[in-house]
């Protein structure tokens, strides 16, 4: 069938799609009952599917649970018994919460997530099965490599690919898709990805090595502040994320927006978001119904979702976390988007996550809320009630600063990527200079501490 005669016949079923579409918009109290009809208290719900430390410290013997967490604060390398017991640990949660599977979750360099599901059974000598999962399973994957993008750092008969275990994300248990299946099948093992010569082979690796770099040289500064207490600084991240929600019926009518997240022809629409009458607008049932479910999944998987709401252009939403790590936040993220995804169709809707889905109006972002913390808790860019007095902080803003000057291209250039190059212009990001905005408050305080400077060096002859 050629392409023309399959999009003439998309546009001849027509009535048929939006007619079968709006019955289902119409009858929204079935759609409102497919909720789960007994929800757990948020407090019961959250971090259930979780293996989180305090799970950690109930299973493990107390020096292991110590040991565990030195590793994961790279004070001490990891040993064969540590990982034995947390292996021991994790295959006995699981299976006890009816996991059958594992597998190494890790985030190759084309947008998603993956995985490879491996059983946990092993044949004994009497040809039966035992249940193993050992140290060896846990730490490390070797998954074929060949087919994901590498950027040509190897060929193909050198492709293997190794995941390595990412302790700053917990694992956790994805339920079963089979229909009318609603226990956990999977245990999942957040792992970072690598080349046999050491090249990162997704976007984790990257992160990781950062932060090692910057807890170097913040804890280095710190102690020189006179802040010897702190032993590691980490950044932290909310991201914002924006996406459409529109009629799965609507959608099948567009080859354009199947083949490729976002429409190529069509007229302009004679009426967008001129009026702003959206923004923070009330929710339509379906809409509603359907990122209630989402929150509710994201909080069974511990991840802190904390705001929706309408944004700017029709049929764009938000939902926004609670900062956390930039590692756990980056995972966090990725199973917030699958979610969506999953979760739409079952209310008829389907979810678009690319940048400009749609021409004349705003396109969706992920604005990242970041900043750097303590292991005492502090936070970093914290400006405090009198920030011209506050030294860590003028400090370290200076610094971001100093940095967001000499890399701003380096800065703009990780975001350059085709779906957001189709958002430039107008309101939206990223801009094609990036700068800082410090607010009135903060520019007087910078004034100020640039003619202390300038005081200081005109009276000093260390120069």
């Amino acid at each position: 069938m050629s392409f023309s005669h399959s999009v003439a016949q998309r546009f001849n079923n027509k009535k048929r799609l939006v007619k079968v579409s709006w019955e289902k918009t119409r009858d929204e109290d079935e759609v409102l009952s497919s909720r789960p009809q007994a929800q757990a208290k948020l407090l019961e719900l959250f971090g259930r599917a979780v293996l989180s430390d305090k799970l950690l410290r109930e299973m493990l013997p107390e020096y292991t649970y110590k040991k565990l967490i030195a590793v994961r604060e790279a004070e001490r390398e990891m040993d064969s018994d540590v990982a034995e017991q947390v292996a021991a640990a994790m295959k006995e949660w699981a299976t006890r919460q009816g996991a059958t599977h594992y597998t190494h979750w890790f985030q190759p360099m084309n947008g998603y997530t993956a995985e490879k599901h491996d059983s946990f059974i092993s044949l004994n000598k009497n040809g039966g099965i035992d249940l193993k999962f050992g140290g060896f399973n846990l730490v490390k994957g070797e998954p074929d490599a060949s087919s994901f993008p590498s950027g040509g750092i190897r060929s193909t008969f050198e492709a293997r690919g190794y995941t390595a275990w990412d302790m700053n994300t917990p694992a956790f248990l994805r339920k079963g898709i089979s229909k009318g299946q609603s226990e956990y099948t999977t245990l999942c093992i957040p792992t970072a990805f690598s080349s046999y010569t050491g090249d990162a082979l997704d976007s984790k690796t990257p992160l990781i090595r950062s932060e090692e770099v910057l807890s170097k040289a913040a804890v280095r500064l710190l102690h020189i502040l006179g802040e010897t207490d702190v032993k590691r600084v980490y950044s932290t991240l909310g991201a914002e994320q924006e996406f459409f929600l529109i009629d799965r019926g609507f959608y099948l009518l567009r080859p354009d927006l199947i083949a490729t997240g976002r429409t190529l022809i069509g007229a302009r629409p004679p009426k967008g978001q001129e009026l702003e009458e959206h923004y923070f607008g009330k929710m339509p049932r379906r809409v509603q119904a359907c990122l209630e479910e989402v929150d509710q999944e994201l909080w069974e998987l511990g991840v802190p979702s904390m705001t929706r709401h309408n944004e700017v252009a029709p049929s764009q939403y938000e939902m926004a976390p609670i900062f956390e790590k930039s590692t756990l936040a980056c995972d966090h993220n990725m199973l917030t988007m699958e979610i969506m995804r999953d979760v739409a169709k079952k209310h008829g809707l389907v979810c678009l996550l690319h940048e400009k889905p749609f021409s004349y109006i705003n396109g969706s972002g992920k604005h990242n809320n970041w900043s750097m913390s303590t292991n005492t808790g502090k936070n970093l860019l914290n400006p405090g009630v009198t920030p011209e007095q506050n030294l860590t902080f003028l400090t370290f803003l200076t610094a971001v600063l100093r940095a967001v000057h000499l890399h701003g291209d380096l800065l703009r250039a990780v975001v350059t990527v085709p779906g957001n190059d189709y958002r430039l212009g107008a309101n939206e990001a990223p801009p094609a200079i990036i700068s800082v905005f410090l607010g009135s408050h903060l520019n007087a305080v910078r004034a100020l501490w640039c003619c202390v400077c300038v005081c200081v060096c005109s009276i000093c002859d260390r120069c």
